[in-house]
């Protein structure tokens, strides 16, 4: 997803790497944007200490070493393990954050910039993850103890919240419109540029093609895309991709290219974007049931759109993920 500046007003941007991918920085009075990029770095730095799985010195590195015994969590990690727990409770385990193990034993252990793009060495057998359910995790006194042999992986939860935490901050601070997108997930707030963030859709985050990418118009809430293109390897002969599907803890079916969703945050855009990535062929039937609205892109370059979604439309900004859902076909 690329945000465009077609408004009257024409936003300021700032682009930089970080957490692996790129950030984007949009905001709708030149003036802020000092102020609002350094809200942007201070949530970065903070996720990363707490949710790195590439840093040695992170929360969720000690976390994981602890795993069998109880650990006493900071506040930052607990809100990232609640975001988590309650995606895998949403999506009946499509996501789950135990499915670390998994990704690390596909040959996703480093940065991607270091993952090996053709691998010789054999693959493991695939385990599914331990499962979700099987975390104690006492909220009140952030206590967390993990099953033994179990690594978290919030990557992509912790990445959504981060943007949605940002977003936040820099319209709150600077009292202007923020857009802050953290490579596809996406999230605004404050007052947005008439005629809202204009948004280029990509498939699978590649650039998307001038005049041919649909559009749309983001005016509060958050967009997140999914895709199983762009961050894959080869691996013993193997195309690999990063989402897991934690019954099985082999890479997701490759049933669509991407998945695109609207959500009133985007920690549940993003939710769903994923879910629906693992559900494959059961997505379609899911996301109608969240009213979300969707678009999901299909090998064959098929688009199929749920929720209300229109291309050239204002998308539009809804409820989370409703609880009510008995946690998705799985």
């Amino acid at each position: 997803m690329t945000p465009q500046t077609t408004s009257n007003r024409t936003p300021t941007a700032v682009t930089f790497p970080a957490l692996g991918t790129t950030a984007v920085l949009l905001v709708t009075d030149p003036c802020a944007l000092p102020a609002a990029e350094a809200v942007l770095r201070s949530e970065l730095a903070a996720i990363d200490a707490t949710c790195s799985r590439f840093r040695p010195d992170s929360e969720l590195a000690r976390v994981n070493l602890a795993a069998g015994t109880p650990v006493t969590v900071s506040e930052p990690f607990a809100e990232a393990l609640h975001v988590a727990l309650r995606a895998a409770e949403l999506t009946g385990g499509a996501v789950d954050p135990t499915v670390g193990r998994a990704v690390i034993a596909l040959g996703y252990d480093r940065t991607f910039v270091s993952v090996r793009p053709e691998d010789a060495r054999p693959l493991p057998v695939a385990r599914p993850a331990p499962g979700w359910h099987r975390v104690v995790w006492n909220p009140r006194a952030r206590r967390l103890r993990l099953p033994p042999g179990t690594s978290l992986d919030l990557g992509a939860t912790a990445k959504a919240l981060a943007s949605d935490h940002a977003a936040r901050r820099a319209a709150a601070a600077t009292g202007c419109g923020a857009l802050v997108s953290l490579g596809g997930d996406l999230a605004v707030a404050g007052r947005p540029p008439a005629g809202g963030w204009r948004i280029a859709l990509s498939d699978d985050h590649a650039a998307p093609s001038p005049g041919r990418s649909p559009v749309v118009s983001v005016t509060a809430g958050a967009l997140a895309t999914s895709g199983t293109s762009v961050r894959s390897w080869r691996r013993a002969g193997r195309a690999l991709h990063h989402i897991v599907d934690p019954a099985t803890g082999e890479p997701a079916a490759v049933i669509w290219r991407t998945a695109t969703v609207a959500a009133a945050t985007c920690v549940d855009a993003n939710t769903a974007a994923t879910a629906a990535i693992v559900l494959g062929g059961d997505a379609v039937d899911w996301l109608r049931r969240t009213g979300l609205p969707a678009r999901l892109v299909g090998v064959d370059g098929s688009v199929m759109q749920v929720g209300g979604w229109r291309d050239d439309a204002i998308a539009p900004a809804r409820d989370a993920c409703p609880a009510a859902i008995p946690g998705g076909p799985r």
